[in-house]
């Protein structure tokens, strides 16, 4: 009698499951008949990375455009409407949006570190910067190319992209000192992890040095004599983005060299006797010169005695 019953709610239990998998499968519908009423987007989508059945996991290996908006029956029965699919949207959670990014993106390497960085904090959406469907058809100057850029799927090239939330970085990259990313020549990909990392403010290493020292790698030494602002940190005497004095710096030589160094050597008081007119030697309080003329090797030195010790040339 035991297994009788046992056998009979087995059955039950699998033919209540049959149901449940049933109705759940007629929720889909299919990608062909999203594309009865959305024909443009159906086609951007196709021409993207998400409609390509050679990339492995894309939403063409599966259920279409029903892996991202969710099952679209109840979306046709009530003639349409965004209340009945997940919406990308301005307006729509971005929680919930970016769920369905990550439900599929979240494994990979380049988001081991999104819950720590500052973007999702802030509350920055993946349809923030990247389109769902497809990029635009011309790429403003960038050093991405058009291959990658569509492949990414942003919404614009950097750093225009960036721009658009970060209008500070843009007004000192437009001054006279600057990064050479007006030219193209480099990106803000190129120093920032826009995904999140380790690094302050998002850089791709671990301390600003050890970014800068990528490109100026004649900066790291070693030296005989070094210069101890360098060591501890390049934005001690720089800015990053851009600036209006030589060499991307802080303030204008001498002023910045006086800010560490005007209790000795050459003070910074201005001298109104014009010795020189006299006769004299000139006087080395002379307001207003340049240090890099004498010392121009700020970074390090490997010249012997106090010549490398002053960082003279």
């Amino acid at each position: 009698m035991v297994p009788c019953i046992f056998t009979v709610l087995v059955l039950f239990i699998m033919v209540w499951l049959t149901g449940v998998f049933a109705q759940g499968k007629s929720d889909d519908v299919g990608s062909d008949m999203c594309k009865q009423c959305h024909e443009v987007i159906y086609d951007n989508y196709l021409k993207s990375i998400h409609g390509k059945k050679y990339v492995a996991g894309s939403p063409a290996k599966g259920e279409g455009c029903e892996s991202c908006h969710g099952p679209g029956g109840a979306h046709i029965e009530k003639g349409g409407g965004k209340d009945t699919l997940i919406s990308f949207g301005k307006d729509n959670n971005i929680k919930e949006k970016s769920s369905k990014c990550l439900k599929c993106h979240g494994d990979s390497r380049q988001m081991a570190f999104w819950d720590m960085s500052r973007h999702k904090t802030a509350h920055v959406g993946c349809d923030s910067c990247h389109a769902i469907h497809k990029g635009p058809k011309t790429p403003l100057k960038s050093t991405i190319t058009p291959v990658a850029f569509q492949w990414k799927l942003l919404k614009m090239p950097a750093p225009d992209l960036c721009y658009g939330c970060h209008q500070d970085v843009r007004s000192q990259n437009l001054r006279q000192s600057h990064h050479p990313i007006r030219e193209g020549k480099m990106t803000c990909f190129d120093c920032h992890n826009t995904h999140g990392g380790f690094g302050r403010k998002m850089i791709k290493t671990d301390t600003v040095n050890e970014l800068c020292y990528k490109c100026h790698a004649a900066k790291r030494g070693p030296f005989m004599f070094g210069h101890p602002p360098v060591d501890e940190n390049c934005l001690t005497c720089h800015v990053p983005h851009g600036g209006n004095h030589y060499a991307l710096l802080v303030s204008k030589t001498p002023q910045l060299c006086q800010s560490c160094h005007d209790w000795s050597g050459h003070p910074g008081t201005p001298n109104t006797s014009f010795e020189t007119f006299k006769g004299r030697n000139p006087s080395n309080r002379m307001f207003a010169r340049n240090c890099l003329l004498c010392h121009p090797n700020v970074h390090g030195s490997n010249s012997p005695t106090s010549r490398g010790q002053n960082f003279l040339r």
